[in-house]
C-alpha cells in the first residue's frame, strides 16, 4: 500500500492539498484523498475545509466530480456527517473506496447508510481508476 503519489497515476495530477490530516489529490474530474493515520475524520474538522479548496479550485458543486478514498493508513469516519455534505449542497457523481484490508470495507457499510449514491468498494487502485474514468465518461 502506497501513496498514489508513488504510483504511475502521479503524473495525472493535476493540484495536491496537503493537510495536517490527509493529502488530498486532484485528477481530471476525480480526487483521492489520503487520510492520515488515527484521524476521526469529521464533516467540520476535516471535510469541510477540503470541500471549500475543491469547489474554489474546480468552480464545482461536486456533481461532476467522483470521490476515491485510498485507505492506506488506518482512521475512522464520522458517519453521520455524510448528511453535513448534502446540507451543504456537495453531492458528488460517485463515491469510491479503495481498501486493502477487511477494516477499510466494514466502514463503507455503515457510510453507505448516509450515502444516498452507494459507495463503491476497490481491492486495487486500478480497479477503482477505471471505474471513476468510466463513469465520467459515461455519466
Amino acid at each position: 500500500m502506497q501513496s498514489i503519489r508513488h504510483t504511475n497515476y502521479s503524473d495525472k495530477i493535476i493540484r495536491t492539498f496537503n493537510y495536517d490530516f490527509a493529502d488530498v489529490f486532484l485528477f481530471d474530474r476525480y480526487i483521492v484523498s489520503e487520510v492520515k493515520t488515527g484521524i476521526t475524520f469529521s464533516w467540520d474538522n476535516h471535510a469541510k475545509v477540503i470541500v471549500e479548496d475543491i469547489t474554489k479550485y474546480t468552480e464545482s458543486n461536486g456533481e461532476d466530480l467522483i470521490y476515491l478514498s485510498h485507505r492506506i493508513y488506518s482512521y475512522s469516519v464520522q458517519p453521520m456527517d455524510w448528511l453535513k455534505f448534502y446540507r451543504n449542497r456537495f453531492n458528488l457523481k460517485g463515491y469510491g473506496v479503495i481498501g486493502y484490508n477487511s477494516n477499510s470495507f466494514m466502514n463503507t457499510v455503515i457510510e453507505n447508510l448516509f450515502f444516498t449514491n452507494n459507495s463503491v468498494r476497490f481491492r486495487d487502485l486500478d480497479t477503482a481508476n477505471q471505474w471513476a474514468t468510466n463513469k465520467i465518461l459515461t455519466g
